[in-house]
């Protein structure tokens, strides 16, 4: 009986593995209870590693080429099976092969804004967005610490992994660049190297290595985006109070118009004189609100007769300014010392 088993049983000459494509990055030769000829051969392509495994441990790692397998060129497993030079029996080893090519257009990109420090804003929570390329690089670690037993090891199940390592170093990317977030656009090739820089370290302990990475869009949440642009717009009259402020109301007479021309058709009195009611009263709100700001803002030579509480409405006012990021704690200093002058 142990004849015919004997008999039956194949053994493997040949050892090779051609990758179908479909993102493995490790494969486990079908063995199925077969035994490897000695002296039989092991064609490891280019972009691809092979490795033996001895019960559970890594024993020798091919590189590509045509590999004659005996005792001279299987020294670790030789040792690990205490063969001796005269062995030249078949023998079971479990194959793994790997691809170590290079895996391109994978995306990262962050799901919730990310707060970093800003040495424009202080701190900033950003979205940002690109991809990255990575490969095996030291199969056996990368058996050891990520793919194991299992007969087949694809890209998209390292995917998430990976992902969150790029996040996880964003913070560190965006110091280690020095860059404020208003140059991070202008510099997305800087931010990305400092990127790469960054988090090749944590890819490497899974042995892969990090082979490039891009930055393709930066940007802020939407409410601070706004206010961003506010600070834009202030810097665009030229730190002016009174004219940014005559800027913003007539930024919002619009919508209060809209308002007030709503509230008239509720009445009868919509269409077009509700719309001339809302637009008079926009204008009527701006022209007193730009007449109090300017009155606050003007230099304390001519401001005679203002009124103590004129002053403190203006300096609240101010005060949410600075709240909402829209003045520098500077500005807001400098302005309030100019108002306080008017009460002596």
């Amino acid at each position: 009986m142990a004849l015919m088993d004997f008999i039956k049983k194949q053994f493997i000459d040949i050892l090779e593995w051609t990758e179908s494509g479909d993102g493995t990055l490790a494969w486990r030769y079908p063995m199925a209870g077969n035994e490897i000829q000695y002296g039989g051969s092991l064609t490891v392509r280019e972009s691809q590693m092979a490795v033996f495994v001895n019960e559970g441990k890594v024993a020798d790692v091919f590189g590509p080429g045509m590999h004659k397998l005996t005792t001279q060129t299987l020294p670790v497993l030789t040792y690990l099976k205490n063969w001796d030079k005269l062995f030249q029996s078949p023998f079971k080893s479990d194959v793994y092969f790997f691809s170590t090519r290079q895996q391109l257009d994978r995306r990262w990109g962050t799901q919730q804004p990310v707060t970093i420090r800003d040495k424009d804003f202080g701190a900033v929570r950003l979205r940002a967005f690109g991809n990255y390329a990575f490969r095996v690089a030291d199969a056996k670690l990368f058996h050891t610490e990520v793919s194991g037993t299992r007969e087949r090891y694809t890209v998209d199940e390292l995917d998430g992994q990976l992902r969150g390592l790029m996040l996880q170093h964003i913070s560190d990317a965006v110091a280690a660049s020095g860059l404020a977030f208003l140059d991070l656009a202008a510099n997305q090739v800087e931010f990305a190297a400092q990127l790469k820089e960054a988090t090749a370290p944590s890819f490497a302990k899974l042995g892969l290595a990090l082979e490039g990475v891009t930055l393709q869009n930066v940007s802020l949440p939407e409410e601070l985006q706004k206010i961003l642009d506010q600070k834009i717009g202030m810097g665009m009259v030229g730190g002016d109070m009174g004219k940014f402020m005559q800027y913003q109301t007539a930024q919002s007479i619009p919508k209060f118009a809209e308002g007030a021309a709503g509230a008239g058709g509720g009445g009868g009195g919509g269409g077009v004189i509700g719309d001339a009611m809302g637009l008079g009263a926009g204008v009527a709100l701006g022209q007193v609100m730009a007449q109090q700001l300017s009155q606050g803002l003007q230099p304390a030579a001519a401001a005679a007769g203002v009124k103590p509480d004129e002053v403190m409405a203006t300096i609240e006012k101010l005060g949410e300014l600075k709240s909402k990021g829209i003045l520098t704690e500077e500005e807001f200093a400098a302005k309030k010392a100019e108002l306080l002058k008017k009460l002596v």
